[in-house]
């Protein structure tokens, strides 16, 4: 039975940088598209980045060229490094691994990230 786990989260002024990490357990998910998503209070989820196999990536246009997705096949990790968070980046973030395209088989429970000054 896979699990999937986030940590890294936390509160962090605008501008600030957090990085974000998801734990893979439980089975192999080398082959596996990972997938990190957020969701404020009050709106719907929403699609951050994604990063197949193979590193190929993928981004939300509001987080463009400040948070970076990246994996570590051999230690069962994902990241996410956040910079210069705005306020509006504020939201229960979390990973997920999907087998094929819309299909997510694993979730983490989240972790909070609160960007406020």
């Amino acid at each position: 039975q896979g699990q999937l786990v986030e940590s890294g989260g936390g509160l962090v002024q605008p501008g600030g940088s957090l990085r974000l990490s998801c734990a893979a357990s439980g089975r192999a998910f080398t082959t596996y598209a990972l997938v990190w998503f957020r969701q404020a209070p009050g709106k719907e989820r929403e699609f951050v980045a994604a990063i197949t196999w193979d590193s190929h990536t993928d981004y939300t246009d509001s987080v463009k060229g400040r948070f970076t997705i990246s994996r570590d096949n051999g230690k069962n990790m994902m990241y996410l490094q956040m910079n210069s968070l705005k306020p509006e980046d504020t939201a229960l973030y979390r990973c997920a691994a999907e087998s094929a395209p819309g299909e997510y088989d694993y979730w983490g429970q989240g972790t909070q990230v609160t960007v406020s000054s």
